[in-house]
């Protein structure tokens, strides 16, 4: 079967332990997680995991499928590259006297867009954000000039292309809901 990576975007009330719900499921299923990035979401007491995992379609669409029904998940989609908005950050320490020394590597920096956000005598750090290749390719090109002494990267961040977020209008209707189920009690 052909393998996408697939981006996968889960709201969630703000309890713990749910972290290791949504896990569960891929780890069920044998299937490694690439990338994972938890936070608070714009909407108060949700929050968004944004999950990347490289698999076919339809086991992506059963992990969504068995996150969503997980108590206290509110909704999980799934996406391809071509219908988000993805971004991720990096940070690269090096040597500063290597820096000092080879020319090269400032114009490498600068080649990437990357900024330099920390000097001292004996390290300074780089960084960087953007799509995925790029963060990469600017490490290769520095453990190439051999100076790299750190380098972490975040998970990648992602929101949709479309006008609206889903779990917006589910939240809606589940409002409408309950008034409802609270109105015809009270009847």
């Amino acid at each position: 079967m052909d393998k996408t990576l697939y981006t996968i975007i889960v709201h969630s009330e703000n309890f713990a332990g749910l972290l290791n719900q949504v896990t569960a499921v891929f780890t069920r299923r044998q299937i490694n997680i690439e990338s994972l990035n938890v936070s608070a979401s714009s909407i108060k007491g949700v929050h968004k995991y944004t999950i990347t995992a490289w698999t076919d379609k339809d086991t992506i669409e059963k992990v969504a499928k068995q996150i969503t029904k997980k108590t206290d998940m509110l909704q999980a989609h799934y996406f391809t590259d071509d219908e988000i908005y993805q971004h991720e950050i990096a940070l690269y320490k090096i040597i500063t006297p290597t820096l000092e020394e080879k020319p090269e590597i400032s114009k490498i920096i600068r080649k990437y867009n990357g900024r330099i956000v920390e000097v001292n005598e004996v390290f300074s750090i780089v960084e960087k954000n953007g799509m995925s290749e790029e963060i990469a390719s600017l490490y290769e090109e520095l453990r190439a000039q051999e100076c790299v002494l750190q380098f972490v990267r975040s998970g990648r961040i992602a929101i949709t292309t479309s006008c609206f977020e889903r779990v917006n209008e589910y939240l809606a209707d589940r409002e409408v809901k309950y008034r409802q189920s609270k109105q015809e009690a009270i009847q």
